[in-house]
């Protein structure tokens, strides 16, 4: 599994968004993939395709205090039910 974010901080003071791509790949296929940050969680439906490229978007709401770091993690799930996570990166809340 890989992953991109297309910018690592927040703005504090309004909703703001994260964004990037995931990709999977797993011989038995892709049964879904998972994005979270923070509370808010994103999932897309795999469709036991051997491998899915899609692009995740989460919004992040306002009042998250500057300097707080929003720990991220992603995961997917193959059709044989294995579970693959990473949870290494985290975006930053800025003013």
């Amino acid at each position: 599994m890989s992953f991109t974010i297309d910018d690592t901080t927040v703005v504090s003071s309004r909703a703001d968004t994260i964004g990037g791509t995931v990709r999977a790949q797993d011989g038995d296929g892709i049964d879904s993939l998972w994005v979270a940050a923070g509370s808010q969680q994103w999932s897309e439906d795999g469709g036991f395709n051997q491998v899915i490229s899609t692009r995740y978007r989460l919004i992040i709401p306002s009042g998250t205090p500057a300097g707080t770091q929003i720990p991220m993690s992603f995961r997917a799930r193959d059709a044989a039910g294995f579970e693959a996570q990473r949870r290494d990166t985290y975006v930053v809340a800025v003013p």
